[in-house]
């Protein structure tokens, strides 16, 4: 399964779209946007999309959760509010969840019970092996403090292989190496 990652857009609805373009690019079979969406103007983003799209919330999103839901109802976009398990095609499951709530993070990881955990909140792009398990943060759409520039990222399961895109120039990726 090839999975687009992105998190942190923070409103930025002109940068989220040009992260949508660059993942859809890669032949994604689904999205997951791991919180602080912070608008419903990016939900619509998300959910004009032709492949199924997770969504959590994040810690700037409880002014809008409500609404998140109510507007997701009905579309391809599956709004969670903590975590989002998604079936892979070995039958096990991408646990996404915004990271801003450490003690659930270090849970999931210490359980081992995940292959991947994909996470966003600190706005730093990285991929760290705890155990079986495999700890993603795309980085940030918006407001990246690592790398210094707008990021998403490829996660390819069947291959066990995750790129990382600066996404800063529309219909230009560049895939760059952590």
């Amino acid at each position: 399964m090839i999975i687009g990652l992105l998190s942190d857009s923070h409103g930025n609805t002109a940068m989220l779209k040009n992260a949508l373009e660059t993942l859809v690019g890669y032949k994604t079979d689904a999205i997951i946007h791991c919180g602080d969406i912070c608008d419903i103007a990016g939900l619509r983003l998300l959910s004009d999309l032709k492949i199924p799209v997770w969504l959590v919330a994040g810690n700037m999103d409880s002014h809008i959760q409500h609404k998140l839901e109510l507007t997701s109802q009905g579309t391809n976009v599956t709004f969670e509010h903590r975590t989002a398990e998604i079936l892979l095609e070995n039958g096990e499951y991408l646990i996404a969840t915004h990271g801003d709530n450490e003690l659930l993070l270090e849970e999931l990881i210490a359980a081992e019970k995940f292959p991947y955990i994909c996470r966003g909140h600190t706005h730093k792009a990285f991929d760290t092996q705890y155990g079986s398990t495999r700890l993603i943060c795309p980085g940030a759409i918006s407001g990246p403090r690592f790398p210094n520039f707008p990021t998403a990222a490829v996660l390819d399961t069947a291959k066990n292989k995750i790129d990382f895109y600066d996404i800063s120039t529309p219909g230009s990726p560049v895939n760059f190496y952590l």
